[in-house]
């Protein structure tokens, strides 16, 4: 079966959840230009595979979900010093962390899918 919209990709669902959790446990924040900075990489995983998704060939579309790649590494490395700054403490950074890893896993797997 073939996927018809990008709301039905796994990987799309699980980077929309990541990105809830990432607003969550940085809400309160007071570093505002860390926090946008967080969140922006946290939204830009998923609004990536969405808009390649949407691109008229597959080749756009794997180039977004590099894109997205890139952006789940940079939400990672800010998650490292979130940990660092006392952002948020050490097991909830590791847990995020996880799931940046499990992301990265899924798009990897996805885009060798599609070669």
């Amino acid at each position: 079966m073939t996927v018809q919209r990008f709301e039905d990709l796994k990987i799309w669902q699980k980077s929309q959840d990541l990105a809830v959790r990432i607003y969550a446990s940085f809400s309160g924040s007071r570093d505002f230009g860390f926090r946008d900075q967080i969140t922006r990489a946290s939204i830009s995983i998923s609004n990536n595979i969405a808009e390649g998704f949407e691109r008229s060939s597959n080749a756009d579309f794997k180039r977004f979900l590099y894109f997205s790649l890139a952006s789940n590494s940079e939400l990672r490395s800010m998650l490292y010093l979130s940990e660092r700054l006392n952002y948020i403490d050490k097991s909830e950074s590791k847990d995020l962390i996880n799931e940046t890893n499990e992301i990265s896993k899924m798009l990897y797997a996805f885009i060798k899918s599609m070669k």
